[in-house]
């Protein structure tokens, strides 16, 4: 039954061959024809709320891997930008945002004011370098995890801006190893977002 089913598709590619037509078909069709024999379909990704996905996997030829994770949360915080902006750039603020995450009390954080100094948090279990500083503004950030493969930096962008008497934090962060992106968004909420509401609440 199986060869029945797909024997119109043989017949097709055979006659190609035949015909020495099969050097004119693409990349993508001879990929698309083998999936077809096999009983299968080019791998697609879905983007979940937090975590988008570009949703073509293919390597086009010029390099470009058409594929990647990133982060995108939108966050409203019951203060100013000024005082947000505070909470995550000076170190003696950080460490208090850190005392309401489920982190185990770490070592106080240490976090440069100036564009290309360094910073580290939770123990240094987070490290990277202030890219940008725009005091209630924005941040960008080379961020990365210390266990990561030697050299790996994703850049976190956090972007400020009042509304309604809160600040709205619109956070992106993209360039992290793959398969992270479920781990890291639960992360930047759980150690991040909630702690610095409870900290400037406070």
């Amino acid at each position: 039954m199986f060869l029945n089913i797909f024997s119109p598709c043989v017949s097709i590619l055979s006659m190609k061959i035949r015909n020495q037509t099969a050097l004119s078909l693409t990349r993508r069709q001879l990929v698309a024809g083998a999936a077809v024999l096999m009983g299968g379909v080019p791998r697609r990704v879905e983007a979940s709320a937090s975590i988008g996905a570009v949703v073509d996997q293919r390597e086009d030829g010029s390099g470009v891997t058409r594929s990647a994770e990133a982060i995108h949360q939108e966050v409203l915080i019951a203060a100013t930008p000024a005082r947000v902006y505070e909470a995550l750039t000076d170190a003696a603020q950080f460490t208090k945002v850190t005392t309401f995450s489920s982190v185990p009390q770490a070592p106080p954080a240490t976090i440069g004011r100036e564009a290309g100094m360094s910073f580290s948090l939770f123990g240094g279990h987070i490290i990277g370098r202030q890219l940008e500083l725009i005091p209630a503004q924005r941040i960008v950030q080379a961020w990365r995890v210390v266990d990561w493969e030697p050299g790996w930096y994703s850049i976190g962008r956090f972007v400020l801006a009042a509304e309604s008497g809160q600040t709205k934090l619109v956070f992106d962060h993209t360039g992290f190893p793959a398969g992270l992106g479920d781990h890291l968004a639960a992360g930047w909420i759980a150690n991040y977002w909630e702690p610095m509401k409870k900290y400037l609440a406070s």
